[in-house]
């Protein structure tokens, strides 16, 4: 991929001298927040494992699609996106304010350049808020989600690429099972995540990731992928590659399918 123009000035608490994967998947995503080090460790992997860059794009679609259905079709005009990662084109509140302009949206996040951009982004906006958490303090997440959103009422929970940095899958899985026992009924799960075949080259771009990046990433099953929706109705067409979650007929040729997996699903 083509080097940015100009590298972005370093907000306070941001370490540029080691990539960072909110920044290099806002760099396979073609944006600009990022530095060299994030461009060397995506170029790198771009190198011996090029699907990557249609992965991302495919998670950015599914991201935008499952909130616009949610919003219109499911009705929900609250969502708490978790693992926001750096603002870019067609963000949550967006795409939500599209189909339903009384929504409400918290991001949460905890990497200091995601914060600083969050923040700027959502200044004076009165329907988002960015709450600056771990996504394991769900305590703390949900006091701040609560001053924003009813709780009681139900809520789109996103999380995007976020899962597979957690070191264990059965702790992942007992995260986001947290949140969602938290959520009022007819809340909505919608998830995606990497699922990695066995081959030379995914796995040399999963160990090229988990040495050049501050926090490793560890891909899944398509059967883990599933377990997140253990429990909920899981929409058709279940849990599938996410170029295959409910494409727009307008929008897409030939569907091929990506290693980000995704759902959505509603607690009853």
């Amino acid at each position: 991929m083509a080097e940015t123009p100009a590298d972005p000035p370093a907000p306070s608490g941001v370490d540029t001298t080691v990539a960072h994967s909110a920044r290099v998947w806002n760099y396979w995503l073609g944006g600009r927040d990022n530095y060299p080090v994030d461009r060397a460790l995506g170029d790198s992997i771009i190198e011996t494992f090029p699907q990557i860059v249609e992965g991302a794009r495919a998670d950015r679609e599914f991201l935008r699609r499952s909130v616009a259905h949610l919003a219109g079709t499911e009705g929900i005009r609250q969502f708490l996106d978790i693992g926001t990662g750096l603002p870019t084109h067609d963000n949550t509140h967006e795409v939500a304010r599209r189909v339903a302009p009384d929504a409400r949206v918290v991001y949460v996040d905890n990497d200091p350049m995601v914060v600083a951009h969050a923040r700027a982004l959502l200044a004076g906006d009165a329907s988002a808020s960015f709450v600056d958490a771990d996504l394991h303090d769900r305590d703390r997440v949900l006091r701040a989600a609560a001053e924003e959103l009813d709780l009681d009422r139900p809520v789109g929970l996103t999380v995007l690429g976020t899962m597979g940095h957690v070191t264990s899958y059965e702790e992942a899985r007992d995260i986001v099972r947290g949140y969602m026992d938290a959520l009022a009924p007819g809340s909505f799960l919608a998830l995606c995540d990497l699922v990695l075949p066995e081959g030379e080259a995914e796995q040399e771009a999963l160990r090229r990731w988990n040495e050049g990046a501050a926090l490793p990433y560890r891909a899944h099953t398509t059967e883990e992928m599933a377990g997140y929706f253990d429990g909920l109705e899981l929409l058709e067409p279940g849990v599938v590659s996410a170029t295959r979650w409910r494409p727009i007929p307008a929008e897409v040729g030939e569907i091929r399918d990506v290693e980000q997996y995704c759902g959505v699903a509603r607690k009853a």
